[in-house]
């Protein structure tokens, strides 16, 4: 018998089109009682409309763990990196990208 503790394995697929990921610079998060929203969404410049590119559901503990692994990866980025810069903007993202306005 070993004296290692045994360890469970997870096998993970990715679908081909999944792995490229959807680019989004917003999120909007709500809750009910029982779940965590989040909407992924992608802002385009000077256009009046966005689309949400993924929509993520979740049970409040696990709501609770992803903000835990969030707090612990930024810690590790910001730690080799340095300080992200947030702007500390309150409010709405601006989406200024100096681009001239969109025309149909």
């Amino acid at each position: 018998m070993s004296d290692k503790p045994k360890q469970n394995k997870l096998n993970i697929e990715m679908p081909e089109d999944m792995a490229e990921g959807a680019y989004a610079n917003l999120a909007i998060i709500s809750h009910s009682q029982s779940e965590f929203v989040l909407d992924f969404i992608r802002m385009m410049p000077n256009m009046p409309k966005a689309k949400v590119k993924s929509r993520v559901i979740l049970a409040p503990v696990h709501a609770k763990r992803l903000l835990k692994a969030l707090r612990d990866n930024v810690a590790k980025y910001e730690a080799q990196h340095g300080p992200i810069d947030d702007g500390n903007a309150p409010g709405f993202p601006p989406m200024n990208f100096n681009t001239p306005k969109a025309q149909a």
